[in-house]
């Protein structure tokens, strides 16, 4: 590649950064510094001129609470992009904001490496790219979710053997076999941890009459969501609106009944892994049953999730050191090395025009 001065001196006082852009948050990892931003994927607009009051943290505490001409919404669904200028406005902040804690009087350009679902199309990925750009980057990668998840989770998956991860994020769950730096097999499915705080909120209404919010469901299911009986069920506390009186309620719900609420989708995600395993080459098995499957993901932190897997698949199921963040550092280790990430974007570029498209839900 020809020298560049111009891209020679950003680099100067530019910082490559990992972006783990997620449906339900995003992650920022800087280049020898870490994870330096955690925040939801949310943005606060105004209705009438489209223009961005707050986002991230601040606009999660807004949902649900917004006067009339204020909207809050996540412009990423089901992993995707769903509304391109507003996820460019957050791209823009969450990139500025990393930015300035290094340079704060200097316009950024850094290289980005921004994690994506796998089941994208080449549409979305062109949208992903045109939006790192349009936010001030100088150079833009996307890379598949589970190759970065299966990087920050330390999986050999430049090695000889067989490596499978699997990443539930908040839009999609994502299942991933790899070998010599190369995808296998790949298969993507569009329920995760928004389908599950969908559920209760429906299992809930249906039996109690009780409406909650997204915020009341997501903190059932991370306090006593359960995919496994647990070694002593738990009861929580849950406060709505009646639908019968429409006055304030409160109830008590038990893990056991959190669990039934969410078993449906748990059997689609067990069902998942099952259909990834039925189609992975024999000596790849033999490798999966002697290291486990990787469990990444804001999803792997679901009570008993790994043990009702590894129940069902007969393979050990292991969660990832730190399974919220494995994308976010996947994508900070592939910028220690360009070449490497190049030369395993074009091995995920080449698997994804043999291996059949990811089924859906």
């Amino acid at each position: 590649m020809a020298f560049n001065p111009l891209n020679a001196l950003f680099g100067l006082f530019s910082l490559d950064l990992g972006i783990d852009l997620g449906t339900a948050n995003t992650l920022v990892n800087v280049r020898g510094k870490g994870i330096v931003l955690n925040e939801p994927s949310w943005v606060a607009i105004d209705k009438r001129s489209k223009r961005p009051l707050a986002i991230g943290a601040e606009a999660r505490e807004m949902v649900g609470r917004t006067p009339g001409n204020i909207v809050a919404i996540r412009p990423l669904r089901d992993g995707v992009i769903s509304d391109f200028e507003i996820t460019e406005s957050m791209l823009d902040y969450f990139i500025k904001k990393a930015h300035s804690q290094m340079f704060p009087l200097l316009e950024p350009r850094p290289r980005v490496v921004v994690g994506i679902p796998s089941g994208v199309t080449e549409v979305e990925r062109r949208a992903v790219y045109d939006a790192c750009i349009s936010a001030g980057a100088r150079e833009a990668y996307p890379i598949e979710e589970p190759v970065a998840a299966a990087i920050g989770a330390g999986l050999p998956i430049m090695e000889a053997r067989g490596s499978m991860v699997i990443d539930i994020g908040g839009g999609t769950t994502e299942v991933a076999v790899f070998s010599l730096g190369g995808v296998v097999l790949s298969r993507s499915l569009r329920v995760a941890g928004d389908e599950l705080d969908d559920d209760i909120m429906q299992y809930v209404r249906q039996k109690y009459n009780l409406l909650i919010g997204e915020r009341m469901a997501e903190r059932v299911k991370i306090n006593i969501g359960s995919a496994y009986p647990l070694p002593e069920e738990k009861i929580m506390t849950l406060r709505g609106r009646s639908i019968v009186t429409g006055l304030p309620e409160s109830i008590d719900v038990s893990s056991i009944e959190v669990r039934e609420a969410l078993s449906t989708s748990i059997s689609l995600v067990v069902d998942l892994v099952k259909s990834a395993l039925d189609e992975t080459p024999p000596e790849v098995v033999a490798d999966l049953m002697e290291q486990g499957i990787a469990l990444a993901g804001g999803g792997a932190l679901l009570q008993g999730l790994a043990q009702r897997l590894s129940e069902e698949v007969k393979v050990r199921v292991w969660v990832a050191p730190d399974p919220l963040t494995a994308v976010a550092i996947g994508c900070g280790q592939l910028l220690e090395n360009l070449d490497t990430l190049r030369s395993i974007l074009q091995s995920v570029d080449r698997s994804r025009r043999k291996v059949a498209s990811p089924a859906g839900a």
